[in-house]
């Protein structure tokens, strides 16, 4: 699984990187994905990530 986060859209409320530390992280105001592909035990975390963010700006595939 990979996932993106599209910096344009971000809002930068940080629920990514507070809830799935493992896969996101803040830049500054914008969250970046830490690595490429996830791992098989951040896949669930990062999948709900794509569903809860606010603003839909992150995306997997």
């Amino acid at each position: 699984m990979k996932v993106s986060v599209d910096s344009a859209v971000c809002i930068g409320c940080g629920l990514c990187a507070s809830s799935c530390p493992d896969v996101f992280e803040m830049d500054g105001l914008i969250a970046v994905v830490l690595a490429g592909d996830i791992s098989p035990e951040n896949e669930k975390c990062a999948a709900q990530m794509v569903k809860d963010c606010p603003v839909n700006a992150i995306k997997a595939g």
